[in-house]
């Protein structure tokens, strides 16, 4: 596995920090998917926009759908969170 260089949530400043806390707020904590991009927090805040857009926005299909469409392309991708 590859090791990329991360900033935890206890060393967090500013933007990058922010982003964190409305990590904690959808998710209840910080998954690493976050702070593997927490060295370029504008990134960051621009991927979380789509994530919620795509699963959480005005959409034909429902929610679970939704959901259930993100499970199936991780596991097609062998990703594992």
């Amino acid at each position: 596995m590859a090791w990329i260089r991360t900033i935890p949530p206890d060393q967090a400043q500013g933007k990058l920090a922010a982003e964190y806390r409305r990590g904690v707020a959808r998710a209840g904590k910080v998954y690493q998917i976050l702070q593997i991009q927490s060295l370029a927090p504008e990134a960051l805040s621009a991927s979380m926009r789509l994530y919620v857009a795509t699963v959480r926005g005005r959409s034909t299909l429902q929610r679970s759908e939704r959901e259930l469409l993100a499970l199936v392309v991780s596991r097609a991708n062998e990703c594992f969170y």
